[in-house]
């Protein structure tokens, strides 16, 4: 069964309802215009490609997640698990994404990590069961929970743009770290995932001048 993204509807309502729990929100949503969600396709291969994109370029990332498409077009654990390593670092895979790509492989494989059973497990235990897969972190399982699976509560508060943004909406000298940004969204339940993603649109808006926080 693939995820669906939030309606509009039901974004929208998050957005009326953490505007009257946060003042923060309540300046987000006077400058920040409508978005949608961002839904990527999630499984096995969804969580691959969060893993090749780590950590350099959105070019570079294209770029080498095309060549992994173009040599495992079915893009699975067994189909994976059956190419060595030169054939995997081939496409410009790092050696530690290849043995991080091995690892959620075989975690699927053996049962500890199945993907389709992960999509019926609540949030904290669905971040769990992937942080558990060597390689692949909270902010990556948070993400991942987000964008590949739509969940709407799920907040990576690690996430450096986050912080920044409610530094810019609180008027803060220093961007919260983050303790306290996860600190901070437990008042957004149960829609830390629609809090995400206005503080990501704010932090983009702003970044291209598009959005204007000051009084």
């Amino acid at each position: 069964m693939s995820a669906s993204a939030p309606t509009p509807d039901l974004i929208a309502a998050a957005r009326a309802h953490l505007a009257q729990v946060d003042p923060l929100f309540g300046r987000l949503e006077a400058v920040t215009p409508v978005f949608e969600w961002r839904l990527r396709p999630g499984g096995f291969a969804g969580l691959a490609r969060m893993i090749v994109e780590q950590q350099i370029s959105v070019a570079a990332a294209a770029s080498i997640w095309a060549r992994v498409q173009a040599g495992l077009p079915d893009m699975t654990p067994h189909a994976l698990m059956a190419l060595d390593d030169p054939a995997l670092q081939g496409f410009g895979l790092s050696r530690p994404k290849v043995r991080y790509l091995r690892e959620i492989a075989d975690a699927h494989l053996t049962g500890a990590c199945d993907f389709d059973a992960l999509k019926a497990l609540p949030d904290a235990e669905a971040v769990a069961a992937l942080v558990a897969i060597k390689g692949v972190g909270r902010w990556t399982a948070e993400t991942f929970l987000m964008f590949c699976e739509g969940r709407i509560d799920v907040f990576p508060g690690g996430d450096v743009a986050l912080q920044e943004a409610m530094r810019w909406a609180d008027g803060l000298e220093v961007r919260p770290n983050e303790k306290a940004a996860y600190a901070r969204a437990q008042a957004w339940k149960p829609y830390r995932g629609v809090a995400a993603h206005l503080l990501w649109a704010c932090y983009g808006g702003v970044r291209r001048g598009e959005i204007s926080l000051t009084a």
